[in-house]
Order: C-alpha cells, then structure tokens, then sequence
C-alpha cells in the first residue's frame, strides 16, 4: 500500500513528457489490488475512481475497503490519515464494506461491470467473523467477487492493530475459507512470509502454506508475493515458484514494494523474476495496492512498463489482464444461495461419543 514516493516514477521537471506517467501503462491493465477507502475510512467516491482509471488505461479494477481505522487520541493534536501517522493503534472496523458496497451500487451498470469488489471488514481472529461474511453476502449479493484484502502478518500494522495477531492459519478463518470454496469466491491475504528482524528464512511461511493445505478447494491469492517493507529472505523467487508449483489453487499479485526491491530494482528488470512470469503468467495479477490516492494510479502501473516489455506477448496479456479477470470475474453476477452451514448438536456429539466409548 504505497504511501510513500516510490522512486521509479518522481517526475523529472527538467525532462520532456515528465508527465506521461499520469496517462498510465501503454498497456490495458486490471489493477488487480485496489484500495477505495483509506485508514480513517474515507473514499473519494465513484467518480473519482473512474476518472482516474480511464485516464490511467485501466479497463477494471478489484476494489476492496480497509479493515482496520486508526484512532485519533485525545493526545494526538494532529488527525492521523495513515497507520504510520503516528503511535496510535488501529482496530477493526466492519462498515467499510457498506461503504463499498454502497458506493458500488450507485455506479452505472456499466461501472458496475467494471469492478470486483472484495469484502474485507471482519476480525481475522473472531470465530464469529465468517457471520460478518455471510450477512454481507446476503445483503448485497449482486456486488461481491471475492474476499480480501484480509491483513494479517504486516510488519508495523500488525503492531498497531488491537488484539491477537491474525495470522493465515488462524481458526477464526477456517469457516470463512471454506465459505470462500463453497461460493467460489478468491480471497486475497496479505501475509508477510517473515519478520522484519528475520531476514534469512521466511519465518511465517508454514501459516501461509498450513492454510493452503487445508482448504485445497479455496483459490487464494498472495498478495505482493508475500513481501512488505523491510521483509525480505534470500532467492525469494525461487520460494515464490515452490508455492505455485505445489499449489495449484494459490495465485500472487506484483504490487507494492515486491516489485521496486525484488522484480525491479532501480528500475532494471531482474531475468528470474522475468523467467518466473513467463512460466506462471497465468497465475500472476498486477495491482497498484493505492490507498484511495486514484490520481496516483497512472504513474504506480506505468512503472511496470519497463518490466511488462521483456514478456511474451501471452505472458504479458495474462498477467495484464486475463489472469485477474479469471480468478476475480468468474464469479461477477453469478450468485449461489448460500448454503447453511451444519453444526452438531451437542446432544448428538455425546451420544457419537458414547457408541466410541
């Protein structure tokens, strides 16, 4: 989620053209990692978002919310507008996705059509959070294709956030993995694969891959391959590409800080990451992970020029556009009755266990 001035698009005022950036890609892309409301939860609305994308080339875009809100304090003189604005925690904040929602709605049809919007706005470690899940699917079921951007391992917001750590083999989201796989929604995680002090094995990773074990019928996309600021393990592609050999149902997004520390730094495209995408392009999403600062998106996706250049024309096309539009538009208008979930009485668990005994 860039808040901060990514150094491989400053516009240059002494060059000409310096202001090409804002025209977006020369290639037509779905932002595949979008964030419409911020950290204090406010959005600049539907009209801005798509004068932004049009002016960017972005066909379509998934769209999410923000789980979390910082909370002013009372000793804070300044209104923080991000999570490291200041000290002061973040907890979860469950209206963000009637936000969403509602501003989904108020879009023309052929707005509408443009957009996969998530839901987002639960407690990651709540046993009770897939019901936040399940009414918001109910109450708005012409609007959502997937679940996420869930936070969960995130460097210094994990710090921020009260309560327990939320990780992606939490119990707390067992139920709503599975609630995923029965209505074929993807659900998008960010899930740091190690700490900021561990810098020589992914530390977190077995969370990640404990999840993908268990739940083999729910499509999971690892947002920015699992890196944030300050994390970072040694042959990261070659940890990348285990992953998608071995889970065939786990897909990644290029966004944020992976692509500017790993893919391509200072601007200069890394071959094994170039090799890596064109074996699994169709397994890979790009995204800008903007929060709400649409103006910025012509500039965040026109960085991947450089890199989008050394892939096939196939590789290129699938992970411009076809792969987000398979993993996130299957399920676009295509809503199934959800089904009740079963859960034993305990009477009958008693008697279960009395015939065992």
């Amino acid at each position: 989620m860039p808040h901060e001035q990514i150094a491989t698009w400053k516009r240059d005022s002494s060059k000409p053209g310096s202001l090409a950036p804002l025209r977006g890609s020369k290639y037509k892309i779905v932002d595949a990692h979008l964030h419409v409301i911020n950290f204090i939860q406010e959005t600049p609305g539907g009209e801005a978002l798509f004068h932004y994308l049009d002016q960017a080339n972005v066909d379509k875009a998934v769209i999410f919310g923000m789980p979390v809100t910082k909370l002013w304090t009372e000793y804070d003189r300044e209104s923080p507008d991000y999570y490291l604005a200041n000290d002061a925690p973040c907890y979860y904040y469950g209206y963000t996705d009637v936000s969403v929602a509602e501003m989904v709605r108020s879009l023309t049809p052929a707005r509408q059509n443009r957009v996969y919007p998530l839901i987002c706005g639960f407690n990651p470690v709540d046993r009770f959070a897939v019901r936040h899940v399940e009414r918001l699917y109910q109450q708005y079921p012409e609007v959502w294709s997937g679940i996420g951007e869930m936070l969960l391992r995130h460097d210094d917001l994990t710090a921020f956030t009260y309560g327990e750590n939320a990780r992606a083999n939490h119990r707390a989201l067992w139920p709503i993995y599975e609630f995923a796989a029965d209505h074929d929604l993807p659900v998008l995680l960010h899930h740091n694969v190690t700490s900021v002090t561990r810098s020589d094995y992914p530390v977190f990773l077995h969370e990640m891959e404990e999840a993908l074990r268990e739940f083999p019928r729910t499509r999971f996309i690892l947002a920015h391959c699992g890196m944030s600021r300050r994390v970072n393990v040694p042959f990261y592609h070659k940890m990348v590409e285990r992953m998608l050999q071995a889970y065939p149902h786990l897909w990644v997004d290029y966004s944020w800080i992976v692509y500017d520390v790993a893919i391509c730094p200072e601007g200069k495209p890394d071959p094994n990451w170039v090799e890596l995408t064109e074996k699994f392009s169709d397994r890979i999403c790009l995204g800008s992970d903007l929060v709400t600062k649409f103006e910025r998106i012509g500039p965040e996706l026109q960085r991947y020029d450089v890199f989008l250049d050394q892939l096939s024309e196939t590789s290129r096309e699938n992970v411009c556009r076809k792969t987000a539009e398979h993993v996130y538009g299957g399920n676009k208008l295509k809503v199934q009755n959800a089904k009740k979930r079963v859960v034993p009485s305990w009477e009958s668990v008693r008697a279960a266990a009395a015939k065992l005994a």
